[in-house]
């Protein structure tokens, strides 16, 4: 419903890696502990959870944490950012960036989440 929203932004980090900004692809916000992933996809090589961090509002938590986190939400239309380390710096130029967000929703039978790809210039 809101996939083309998700991916909002890209920008290097440091030495390795970058950021990407992302937003919710569900119409209400939700407990970090129902955000069961946020798999991202840089130039066709994906990024292993490991490799990445969620900040949401200035926390930041590595998706092994997010099980357990009840007392923090994302909202609806709130950008959450994406860190993730790659090992080398991002190149500046145009990246194709792949975003899937799953989410655990309690009233749906199966996972809810959404899908956006699209080409950015690292800020």
């Amino acid at each position: 419903m809101f996939d083309q929203y998700i991916v909002c932004g890209l920008r290097a980090r440091g030495r390795s890696g970058g950021e990407v900004e992302v937003r919710m692809p569900y119409y209400r916000g939700l407990f970090l502990s129902m955000v069961e992933a946020v798999d991202l996809v840089l130039d066709g090589v994906p990024v292993p959870p490991e490799r990445t961090t969620f900040t949401v509002h200035g926390n930041t938590y590595t998706f092994a944490e997010l099980p357990g986190v009840t007392g923090d939400r994302w909202e609806m239309g709130e950008r959450a950012v994406l860190g993730f380390d790659t090992g080398e710096p991002l190149a500046p130029g145009e990246h194709d960036v792949a975003v899937s967000v799953r989410l655990r929703i309690s009233y749906m039978p199966v996972p809810g989440g959404g899908r956006d790809r699209k080409r950015l210039v690292a800020a």
